[in-house]
C-alpha cells in the first residue's frame, strides 16, 4: 500500500488505491486489464481511465479480479474524458460539431456542412501552449466536406487539473470557436477573355474550358463568356454587361503582365472599383489581381462584386494561386494585401510529376 500511495505527488496529486470488485462501481481503472480465453480470446478487457459500471462487476469477477487498483480523482480535477468532451465542445464553432464520444481523453471534430475551415490560429496556439491539452487540426483554409474530419483534440494526463481545462475553454470561448466552417456559395460567374491574338482569332482560347471547370467544381453557373481585345473601353464594357446580366463574380484572363498591351488591369480600375490589388507573392500566379466593385460603379450594385484577374500561367498550370483564393471569396472573405502577402509562406508549387493538390504543401 505504501508504493501504491507513493503514486501521489507532493502537492496533493491524483494516486491509486486499492479496492473490491463489488465496491468498485463509478471509480477509475489505474491499468489495462487483460482477457484470456484458451483458444478464443487474448486481450485488452478494460482499458485504463475506464469507469467502472455495475455491469461490469461480474465481467471483473469472472475475470478473478476480487480487489482492483483504482485511481482517486480529486474535486479539482477531471478525468480524460470528461475533460475531452469540455474543450472539443468549446473549440467548435460554427458548422463544426463534436464526432461520437471520447476514448481514451481524445474526440473527434468534424465538419456539419461543405465549405472552407476558417481557423482562429492564435487562439489554436494559446490553447496548445497549456501543455496538458492537444488540439490538432488540418489546415487553415481547407477546402472540406460535409462529415469530414477536421480536428482532434485531447486532454493528455489520465487525470487533468480543472483550472487547466477551465482556461482552455476561456481561450476557445473567446475566439467563438477555434474551428469553423464557412459556407462556399455558388457564384453567378462572368467570364471576359482578353488579347488580340485570341479575339481575332489568331490562336484558340484555352482559358474558357478552364475556368468554366473550376466554377462548376463548386457549383457555380456562368452567367456569359465574353471576349475583348487588348482595349481598355472594350474590356470595361464587357465586365459591365456582365454585371447587368446578374454575374456576382467576375474573371478576366490575360492582360496581366507589363507588355504595353495588357491592359487588363487598367481597364478594371477604370471601372471606377472600391479597391484593386495587383500581384501576388505566389508561384505560379505572380500577376494575379483581386478588386471589388461598389459604389464607385455606376449604377452601384447592392453588394460588392469581386473581380479575380488570371495571367496566362492560368491556361497551363493545373493549379495556381487562383484555387486558392476562389474559396476564401466565395465563402464571403475580402481579399486584400495582407491576405495576398500571407500567402508567400508555402506559396511555391514544386510543379510535382504527379500533382496531389490539395494534399502537398502548395498553400498551406
Amino acid at each position: 500500500m505504501c508504493d501504491i500511495k507513493g503514486n501521489e505527488n507532493e502537492k496533493g496529486g491524483s494516486g491509486t488505491k486499492i479496492i473490491q470488485v463489488s465496491e468498485a462501481v463509478g471509480t477509475v481503472l489505474s491499468h489495462d486489464i487483460t482477457e484470456i480465453r484458451p483458444g478464443e480470446f487474448k486481450g485488452r478487457a478494460f482499458k485504463k481511465g475506464h469507469i467502472i459500471r455495475e455491469e461490469d462487476i461480474e465481467h471483473l469477477q469472472r475475470l478473478g479480479k476480487e480487489n482492483l487498483f483504482i485511481l482517486e480523482i480529486k474535486e479539482d480535477e477531471m478525468h480524460e474524458n470528461e475533460a475531452a468532451s469540455a474543450i472539443a465542445k468549446a473549440l467548435a464553432g460554427s458548422n463544426v460539431k463534436i464526432a461520437g464520444e471520447p476514448r481514451e481523453g481524445k474526440i473527434n471534430l468534424i465538419a456539419e456542412k461543405d465549405g472552407i475551415l476558417k481557423i482562429e490560429r492564435k487562439a489554436l496556439f494559446d490553447f496548445n501552449m497549456l501543455g496538458e491539452v492537444a488540439c490538432a487540426s488540418i489546415h487553415n483554409n481547407s477546402v472540406v466536406k460535409e462529415e469530414q474530419l477536421v480536428a482532434a483534440t485531447r486532454a493528455i494526463p489520465l487525470v487533468v487539473k480543472k483550472t487547466v481545462i477551465e482556461e482552455a475553454v476561456g481561450i476557445a470561448e473567446r475566439a467563438n470557436g477555434i474551428l469553423s466552417v464557412k459556407e462556399i456559395r455558388k457564384p453567378k460567374t462572368g467570364i471576359v477573355i482578353t488579347g488580340n491574338e485570341v479575339y481575332y482569332g489568331k490562336i484558340k482560347d484555352a482559358f474558357e474550358p478552364v475556368i468554366t471547370g473550376k466554377i462548376k467544381n463548386v457549383g457555380g453557373e456562368i452567367t456569359g463568356v465574353h471576349f475583348a481585345p487588348d482595349n481598355a473601353e472594350v474590356i470595361g464594357g464587357r465586365i459591365r454587361e456582365l454585371i447587368d446580366a446578374g454575374a456576382d463574380l467576375i474573371i478576366t484572363t490575360g492582360g496581366m503582365s507589363v507588355d504595353p498591351d495588357d491592359v487588363t488591369r487598367f481597364a478594371i480600375r477604370n471601372l471606377g472599383v472600391e479597391e484593386i490589388h495587383y500581384g501576388s507573392p505566389v508561384l505560379p500566379g505572380s500577376m494575379f489581381l483581386v478588386a471589388y466593385v461598389g459604389a464607385g460603379f455606376k449604377p452601384a450594385p447592392t453588394v460588392q462584386i469581386p473581380i479575380l484577374g488570371i495571367p496566362a500561367c492560368g491556361m497551363y498550370a493545373g493549379i495556381t494561386v487562383f484555387d486558392l483564393i476562389l474559396p476564401r471569396v466565395l465563402a464571403g472573405e475580402r481579399i486584400g494585401r495582407k491576405e495576398l502577402a500571407e500567402l508567400g509562406h508555402g506559396g511555391l508549387c514544386l510543379k510535382c510529376k504527379k500533382c496531389r493538390y490539395p494534399v502537398c504543401p502548395f498553400g498551406k
